[in-house]
């Protein structure tokens, strides 16, 4: 008889892979080359006005991730390419005893490229771990416009703060060599410390970075921004600052989900009309 050793927890997480590449292609923008591997799965583009724009959901059909799950993304928006990126819902982080869910996201924008990337929060619910690096580069001429929200866990539960772990690490590097970086580490106790943000259910921050951008938009928008978040201070806390890099990045916390979303499509209203001339839009999660 031969005895198998137990398989630990982290040698038996999915594995998925998501590979999308974005290229324009008669004044629209298509998804050039795709695959990707379960849980993760891909729905076809959709145009939500005239722009051309590729609006694309990515789902993750298994419902959330847990310890020892491994997901990656690999995303590329090519030269003259536009493409906006949601998920149909929050992402999930079921309680793990020790290992990590671990998510990481490799993000390329070309030249005149273009990338709205918008995902619903992350909600870690009491005793998981989490851990996320996303790695932005951006070519000369290139835009990016970037979410990332987290829930303090599952509120109607009365979960708050309960989370074993939670990391995450963001780099955007810029063709002249600079880079914006933001990196958070919290544990169960040190959850506890997190100042301000910790009598608030939900956190978000929003980055905005290209170089070809004039100074007055930027000015413009960050003005803006300020009046929009001194609007609501019982529901909303924020602040709008200039990074390293040419941008803006943006920080808020709420008081519930519907708060959230609700300064988010403000804010992203201001962006795209401000630098681009876009017209609002209202994200279809279906």
């Amino acid at each position: 008889m031969v005895l198998h050793r137990p398989r630990a927890i982290a040698d038996i997480g999915a594995a998925g892979t998501l590979n999308i590449e974005y290229a324009p292609r008669d004044r629209h923008t298509i998804i050039a080359r795709s695959h990707c591997t379960s849980p993760w799965h891909l729905f076809p583009p959709i145009y939500l006005d005239d722009s051309g724009a590729a609006y694309t959901l990515l789902l993750n059909p298994s419902g959330g991730l847990v310890g020892g799950d491994r997901m990656t993304i690999d995303l590329a928006v090519k030269t003259g390419a536009h493409a906006i990126i949601s998920t149909p819902s929050a992402n999930r982080v079921y309680r793990s005893p020790s290992a990590h869910a671990v998510q990481a996201v490799d993000i390329t924008v070309e030249s005149n490229g273009l990338l709205e990337w918008l995902p619903e929060p992350t909600i870690p619910f009491a005793g998981s771990r989490f851990r996320q690096a996303i790695r932005v580069r951006v070519a000369r001429g290139g835009a990016v416009v970037l979410w990332d929200a987290v829930a303090a866990g599952r509120i109607a539960q009365g979960e708050r703060w309960a989370f074993a772990s939670l990391e995450n690490d963001l780099i955007i590097a810029t063709a002249s060599g600079g880079s914006l970086r933001e990196r958070f580490c919290l544990d169960q106790h040190a959850s506890r410390l997190a100042g301000l943000v910790s009598v608030w259910d939900y956190v978000g921050s929003l980055y905005i970075v290209s170089d070809a951008i004039p100074a007055d938009n930027w000015k413009s928008l960050e003005v803006s921004i300020g009046e929009m978040l001194d609007g609501e201070p019982k529901r909303l806390l924020g602040g709008v600052s200039r990074p390293s890099v040419p941008g803006l990045v943006v920080k808020v916390a709420a008081r519930s989900a519907p708060v959230l979303a609700a300064v988010l499509n403000r804010l992203w209203t201001a962006v795209r009309a401000t630098l681009w001339g876009l017209p609002p839009l209202r994200l279809r999660k279906y």
